[in-house]
């Protein structure tokens, strides 16, 4: 392995995405690993940009082959990974790798990496504030939504797997406490 990665991981809503594009404007040498998935791009996304949106046949192919470092079905036929061609072309620029996954992802991409990596868990204050924010967005219908609560109450629960918890009741403090952490750890030998 030649470099150094964050992982920011977080139930749905929980703002790591907020978290993610904050760090990334800091002057961290960070470049941000795009997921592939299978799903449907939303109409504000760029494939190749927000995620590496393949068929459903092309991702099982690229598992069958071994290319990803981590994968999973997130929910019945959805599935997220990191290609490993992606960490590879990141750390070819000499950059460090900055991660912007789901739980399980999270726990995958830390046993892999090692003590190459920041494991940063992002806490909701409450399941309620997170309900409140998966509806703000307007992007899902209900049954996602319950989809997505669900699994959060038990995402909630490997908060403590992580290098370190953030809890995201105020995103400007949020954001700073993430900022130090990345900073003291990519300090470090």
């Amino acid at each position: 392995m030649e470099g150094k990665c964050i992982i920011l991981c977080a139930p749905s809503g929980a703002g790591k995405t907020s978290i993610t594009k904050f760090l990334l404007q800091q002057d961290l040498n960070l470049e941000f690993s795009i997921s592939a998935c299978n799903r449907e791009r939303r109409q504000n996304e760029t494939d190749g940009v927000d995620y590496y949106f393949l068929t459903t046949e092309d991702f099982k192919k690229k598992i069958d082959n071994n290319e990803f470092v981590e994968w999973e079905e997130v929910y019945d036929g959805s599935y997220y990974g990191t290609l490993k061609s992606e960490i590879a072309r990141i750390w070819r620029k000499g950059h460090f790798v900055i991660f912007d996954v789901d739980v399980e992802g999270g726990l995958s991409l830390t046993r892999y990496f090692g003590e190459k990596a920041l494991a940063i868990f992002i806490k909701p204050p409450s399941v309620e504030d997170l309900e409140k924010r998966l509806r703000g967005r307007g992007t899902e219908d209900e049954e996602k939504i319950r989809k997505r609560l669900d699994k959060a109450s038990k995402e909630l629960e490997y908060a403590k797997w992580f290098d370190t918890i953030i809890v995201n009741e105020n995103l400007e403090k949020a954001q700073q406490e993430a900022l130090n952490y990345v900073k003291s750890f990519l300090k470090q030998k």
